[in-house]
């Protein structure tokens, strides 16, 4: 049986204040436009089946928009005659049960759509196959309970599939992120496994693998490795990735050695980089040993104007030891710095706008507790 596996899709992420000429977010339309590509790129391999990993959003209570996203992806999948099985993942799985989940809206939808995302495990068979699925738990032990009844679950004379979206203790984390469960390969017994969650493609151990999200969120996601679907032969046992094309660019670009540059030298080389940097790409660029004096002085339009070719370029200062005492901002103008401040971030899974208010109510209270 030929599974096509597509990992974390996140939709509804959405970073960096720029916007599609209809007003979308560019990031989050990226993620989307991703996510639709997946889907047709796994349909393309022919499979038998069809199976989602998790995070399919980036939030238990996405927006419409998101939301029709993926209904148009099953309603996709449907039409094709491939039947699905979908989990839930530490980003798309409600903290509190009682407010309910994106997934069993859909589930209504979908009635032919085999989901787990009950936090509870899940068993579903079909010819050759049994799919053995645990959703996101609440917990680490009731990860392993739920993992333990798919090892008893197991058929003794049709393959075993499990689908499951925790963090390998065998595979080193790329960052910290919120929710997720930690569990120990060993408990993962199964004849193959499909794992969400890490991303980018990763084989654990034989007939383990991560398949890998469908875009790169961030430079921690190793944005060198491609992103894509997995494709899963339970016949033969093999699993290949199929990697997906033309997704936006995530670059470093080639440092600024500064130290010992003037200000007017620091910002050439500055202009330079950020005009060779790709065609819609998010680039980064650090500055090694730059003085504040000297970073603080950039023409920040002149940066603009030289990558206008990218969609942005992010200045990462690394600042000389410097004995001079620098200015600092005025106190009045520091509530718009932190609203500056919170809107570029990839705050995934986190309500931005409850960020940006809960900063501006520590601000007061920290000014007038100085006052009084």
């Amino acid at each position: 049986m030929k599974v096509a596996a597509i990992g974390d899709a996140h939709l509804g992420r959405s970073y960096y204040s720029f916007t599609t000429p209809e007003g979308v977010n560019q990031r989050e339309r990226d993620f989307e436009a991703s996510f639709e590509a997946a889907v047709d790129l796994a349909l393309a391999q022919a499979p038998d089946l069809v199976v989602w990993l998790g995070d399919v959003f980036d939030h238990p209570r996405p927006t419409y928009r998101s939301f029709r996203v993926a209904q148009r992806a099953l309603a996709r999948i449907r039409d094709h005659g491939v039947p699905a099985v979908v989990i839930s993942g530490n980003h798309d799985t409600p903290r509190l049960p009682g407010t309910g989940s994106p997934y069993s809206a859909l589930a209504d939808t979908f009635p032919d759509v085999r989901f787990a995302h009950r936090m509870a495990y899940e068993r579903f068979e079909f010819p050759g196959l049994v799919v053995h699925a645990v959703p996101q738990m609440l917990t680490v032990d009731a990860t392993l309970d739920a993992l333990a009844e798919a090892d008893r679950s197991r058929s003794q004379d049709r393959t075993n599939l499990l689908l499951t979206h925790p963090r390998l203790t065998q595979v080193e984390p790329s960052h910290a992120d919120i929710n997720e469960i930690e569990v120990d390969m060993a408990a993962l017994r199964s004849d193959f496994v499909l794992l969400g969650h890490y991303h980018f493609h990763t084989k654990v151990d034989r007939g383990i693998w991560y398949a890998g999200s469908t875009d790169t969120f961030s430079f921690a996601d190793n944005p060198e490795r491609p992103k894509g679907v997995v494709v899963l032969d339970t016949d033969t046992g093999g699993c290949r990735h199929v990697p997906l094309a033309g997704q936006r660019p995530l670059v470093t670009l080639e440092s600024v050695h500064a130290l010992g540059l003037s200000p007017a030298e620091v910002q050439e080389q500055v202009l330079a980089r950020a005009a060779a940097a790709p065609a819609g790409s998010v680039a980064r660029l650090y500055l090694e040993g730059v003085d504040v004096e000297a970073y603080r002085l950039l023409d920040r339009h002149a940066l603009q104007e030289a990558g206008a070719a990218a969609l942005i370029v992010n200045l990462i200062p690394d600042f000389a030891s410097v004995t001079q005492r620098s200015e600092l901002p005025e106190l009045a103008t520091v509530p718009a710095q932190w609203d500056e401040f919170v809107r570029d971030q990839d705050l995934a899974g986190f309500d931005k706008e409850w960020i940006r208010v809960r900063g501006h109510e520590q601000l007061s209270r920290a000014v007038e507790e100085a006052a009084g």
